[in-house]
C-alpha cells in the first residue's frame, strides 16, 4: 500500500491532474461500478469531487484537500482493483489486485490534455509551505535543509498544517494584549504542539507560553532538548498524568488522542479554567462500552464491533452536549490522524459568552436525556 500512497500523493498535489479513475470492483456487491476523482473549486476552497457512476444514476461527494489521499486509499482498499491517472502529459495505471504489490505503468499522453481550470491557483498553498525552511519539521525530519518535505513525512506534513487551520479558525476567540497560555494534554511527540508554537510565535508573532504534559519521560526529555535547541523559550514540557495536573489554567486546551477518560479530565479541567478553546480528538472511548443497556438495539450492539462504535460515537456526542451546556460552542469536524485511526472527530469548542442560559438549559437536558435512555455514567458528569 505505501507504493500506492505515495503515488496518490504525488499526483492530487500535480497542478496538470485532469483526472483519476478508480475501476474493477473487488466484489460484485459493491453497488457503484467506478468513481472517477477530480479537482474543483468550492467557496474559494480547493476540493476534490467523487463522481459514483452506477447502473442507472450518477451520485457526487465533495472531499476536503486534507481527506482526498485517504478516500482514494479506502477505494483502492476496499473497492476497486485499479486506478488510472490522467495529466496534462501522462497515463499511470496501478493494477493493485494485492495492494501491497501493486504493477504501476506510466507512458507519457498520446496527446496533450487540458486539466480543468480553476479560478485560482490549484496549488494547495498551506500554512506552514512545502519549500520554504521551517526550522521543528527540520528539526524533527519532517523536510531537509532546503525546505523539501520528504515523500514519507507528506501525509504528516499535511496533518499539521490541516491542525493549524482549524487552530486558526478560532484564534478570534482567544485574548489579545497579553500572553496567550496553552496546554496541551497528552503532547507525544509534539510535532502538533511545535506547529502550534511555531505558528503563533512566529508566523503570527504573539506572545505565548506553550504547556505539553505527558506520561512518558523518554518523550519529555527529548521535546524539552528540540524545544532548547530551537531557542522556543516559550514553550515547556512536563511529566504528568491528566487528571492530577494542577494550574492557574489556559486560554487555549488542546488534548490529541487522551485514551479513554483522560479526554474527560482535560475538558473538566479546561472548563473549570473557563478556556477560550478546546481542541479535542478523543480516542479509545471504552468507558461506556460495559454500561451501554437498550433493550431496542440490543440486536445491534450484541456485536462487540458495532457497540464498540457507537460508544465512540456516544461518549463523543454526550462530551459535546455537556460542553454546550456549560457556555460552549461545539463543532465536530473531521481531523485525519496517522499514528492512531485513519479519521477522527476534533471537537472545537469556543467559550461564547453570550450564549443565554436557556441555550445551556436546553443543552443540559439533552445530555440527561440521551445518558438516561442508554442507563450510562459518563465520567464527563462530573462537571
Amino acid at each position: 500500500m505505501y507504493k500506492i500512497n505515495q503515488l496518490l500523493l504525488e499526483v492530487l498535489e500535480d497542478p496538470e491532474l485532469v483526472r483519476v479513475v478508480f475501476a474493477d470492483k473487488r466484489r460484485k456487491s459493491i453497488e457503484y461500478k467506478r468513481v472517477t476523482m477530480r479537482q474543483v473549486m468550492i467557496r474559494s476552497e480547493v476540493m476534490y469531487q467523487a463522481e459514483f457512476q452506477y447502473e442507472k444514476k450518477v451520485t457526487h461527494k465533495n472531499i476536503s484537500y486534507y481527506d482526498a489521499v485517504d478516500f482514494a486509499m479506502d477505494l483502492v482498499r476496499n473497492d476497486f482493483k485499479q486506478i488510472n491517472i490522467l495529466t496534462e502529459t501522462e497515463d499511470i495505471q496501478v493494477l493493485a489486485s494485492k495492494p501491497d504489490r501493486p504493477r504501476i505503468t506510466r507512458k507519457a499522453a498520446e496527446k496533450r490534455r487540458q486539466a480543468p481550470g480553476l479560478e485560482h491557483n490549484r496549488k494547495k498553498h498551506y500554512i506552514i509551505e512545502d519549500g520554504r525552511p521551517c526550522d521543528f519539521l527540520i528539526k524533527l525530519g519532517v523536510m531537509g535543509e532546503d525546505g523539501r518535505v520528504f515523500d514519507k513525512h507528506y501525509a504528516k506534513f499535511r496533518q499539521i498544517n490541516r491542525f493549524l487551520e482549524i487552530a486558526d479558525d478560532a484564534l478570534d476567540a482567544l485574548p489579545q494584549g497579553r500572553t496567550l497560555r496553552i496546554i496541551d494534554f497528552g503532547c507525544g511527540k509534539s510535532y502538533l504542539t511545535f506547529g502550534l508554537y511555531y505558528y503563533l510565535k512566529v508566523l503570527q508573532g504573539r506572545d505565548v507560553e506553550i504547556v505539553g504534559l505527558d506520561l512518558k519521560q523518554d518523550v519529555i526529555n527529548f521535546c524539552s532538548k528540540v524545544a532548547k535547541e530551537l531557542g522556543y523559550d516559550g514553550l515547556k514540557f512536563l511529566t504528568g498524568d491528566i487528571a492530577d495536573y494542577k494550574s492557574d489554567g489556559a486560554d487555549m486546551v488542546v488534548t490529541l488522542h487522551a485514551c479513554d477518560t483522560a479526554t474527560d479530565y482535560a475538558l473538566i479541567n479546561a472548563v473549570g479554567w473557563g478556556s477560550s478553546v478546546i481542541l479535542s480528538v478523543p480516542c479509545c472511548q471504552h468507558q461506556l462500552f460495559s454500561q451501554i443497556k437498550d433493550p431496542v438495539q440490543q440486536p445491534m450492539l450484541k456485536h462487540g464491533i458495532i457497540k464498540d462504535k457507537f460508544t465512540e460515537l456516544l461518549t463523543d456526542g454526550l462530551r459535546g452536549l455537556k460542553l454546550e451546556s456549560r457556555g460552549y460552542d461545539v463543532d465536530m469536524i473531521e481531523f485525519t490522524s496517522l499514528e492512531h485511526t485513519s479519521k477522527n472527530i476534533m471537537m472545537r469548542a469556543v467559550l461564547d459568552p453570550d450564549k443565554s442560559a436557556a441555550s445551556c438549559e436546553k443543552a443540559q437536558k439533552e445530555y440527561e436525556a440521551l445518558r438516561d435512555l442508554y442507563h450510562v455514567e459518563p465520567e464527563i458528569d462530573s462537571l
